[in-house]
């Protein structure tokens, strides 16, 4: 029996080394920073919002918060290649990383304090404030994430980033739930601002990363048009690329909109503050580091092209749990089964879609093409959620509306399949050492 166990022992070493060493666990610890600011302006404040008394269409709008996460590509040249003064002497990504912290940090508590009730305008200034900041620390760690892994840690350090990514939400959400009940939200918010800390020893504690690649010099006029276009440019002459972008822009489209309606059905339903901390925050937080494991090893055994398929496939098929859930009304069960099913889906999509939308980036723009890439992957759903999805809701109904987002999310499964079929899936990839690790 000793003998078998001391056999079976360093297997298991080994296999939980990669997630021991220094830069996966940067990507957690970046993942949760970056997890928060997109909690304050998502399912925290639609709840507030519901519990204001704010109609569903008002509700609904403040998802196009979001949007400005899916125009960071707009400025992201601007963090490949401006130089900020003081900080810029810690490195391009590091300085970056600190300001921009700073500037999530400081747009979160002037969301905290404002009220909805006395000005909604103000809480829409000060939600689109949290999202400009939180987009540009998003750039900023999401190039800092894919510089500091090396080819052989990217499902590693991808699942590492989506465990932290969920860590920071949740723990943003339930922060916020169980502080304001009793304090309100302003302190909720300031308590949730401290999320950024993480991140920010992550620049101390790792440095400078080491694969950064500054793009080639251009001089004259050249400079700006080039800091700009020179990303897109390289990307869009690699074959396959506008399909790829086209495959980015519609996979998540049902997902989106399943996910930023979810807690108007909650509330809706009756779910108490308490029961949808349970389930929606603590038990959905369970249920996505299992998917993330799951995700984790799929990505091992099936490659990253198959396993992105099977995620595709889960994703689209969980939304149906939804419409199940409108149907029953309030049933504690039935929540269980759907938060578990969707936060499953989403960790295994999280890791294995992120690690393919990693390997697509160019490490001498990886701030511009990460950010391309992860702002159009649900720029469709985000726009369509925040201009009709209170409408439809309200003229279709919950059920039908979550039958509508499953089938929405088909094409996006059934073009991966063709560009599987027809090779352009590798065809696309930037690094030629990222695809042989995949």
């Amino acid at each position: 029996m000793t003998s078998t166990a001391s056999r079976g022992s360093p297997g298991i070493l080994a296999s939980l080394k990669p997630y021991l060493e220094p830069a996966p666990i940067g990507a957690l610890l970046l993942g949760i920073s970056s997890g928060f600011p997109y909690a304050m302006i998502g399912a925290t404040l639609t709840t507030r919002l519901a519990q204001d008394g704010i109609d569903k269409r008002s509700v609904t709008a403040f998802s196009l918060a979001f949007l400005v996460y899916n125009l960071k590509f707009l400025w992201a040249p601007v963090v490949d290649r401006g130089r900020l003064p003081f900080l810029g002497r810690y490195g391009q990504r590091r300085s970056w990383l600190w300001l921009t912290a700073l500037a999530v940090a400081a747009s979160v508590v002037f969301l905290g304090v404002v009220s909805p009730q006395a000005s909604l305008e103000t809480v829409a200034l000060a939600a689109v404030l949290v999202g400009v900041a939180g987009a540009t620390f998003d750039i900023v760690i999401d190039a800092y994430r894919i510089e500091i892994l090396q080819p052989r840690q990217l499902g590693v350090g991808s699942g590492m980033s989506q465990y932290g990514w969920r860590i920071g939400s949740v723990s943003a959400g339930a922060i916020a739930l169980l502080v304001a009940a009793s304090s309100g939200w302003a302190l909720a918010y300031t308590l949730c601002a401290f999320l950024v800390l993480p991140a920010v020893f992550v620049g101390f504690w790792l440095g400078e990363p080491a694969r950064h690649r500054d793009p080639i010099p251009v001089k004259g006029l050249g400079v700006a048009l080039s800091s700009a276009v020179g990303p897109l440019t390289e990307f869009f002459r690699r074959s396959g690329a506008w399909l790829v972008l086209l495959f980015v822009l519609i996979h998540k489209i049902g997902d989106t909109l399943a996910n930023l309606t979810v807690r108007l059905l909650l509330q809706d339903l009756h779910f108490s503050n308490e029961e949808i901390a349970t389930y929606d925050v603590g038990f959905g937080f369970i249920a996505y580091l299992v998917g993330i494991f799951i995700g984790g090893m799929l990505y091992v055994r099936l490659g990253m092209k198959r396993s992105v398929l099977l995620s595709l496939v889960l994703m689209a098929v969980s939304n149906l749990s939804f419409a199940v859930l409108a149907h029953m009304g309030h049933n504690n069960d039935m929540l269980a089964f759907t938060i578990g099913f969707e936060n499953i889906a989403s960790g295994i999509g999280g890791v294995v879609v992120v690690a393919y939308l990693s390997a697509l980036c160019n490490l001498s723009y990886t701030a511009s093409q990460y950010a391309l890439l992860s702002a159009a992957a649900s720029v469709v759903g985000r726009l369509v959620t925040g201009t009709t999805a209170g409408g439809l809701i309200q003229s279709m109904g919950y059920v039908d509306f979550y039958l509508m987002t499953t089938v929405v999310a088909l094409p996006g499964v059934a073009l991966f399949g063709w560009m599987m079929h027809r090779g352009l899936v590798d065809r696309a990839i930037a690094e030629v050492d990222v695809r042989a690790s995949a």
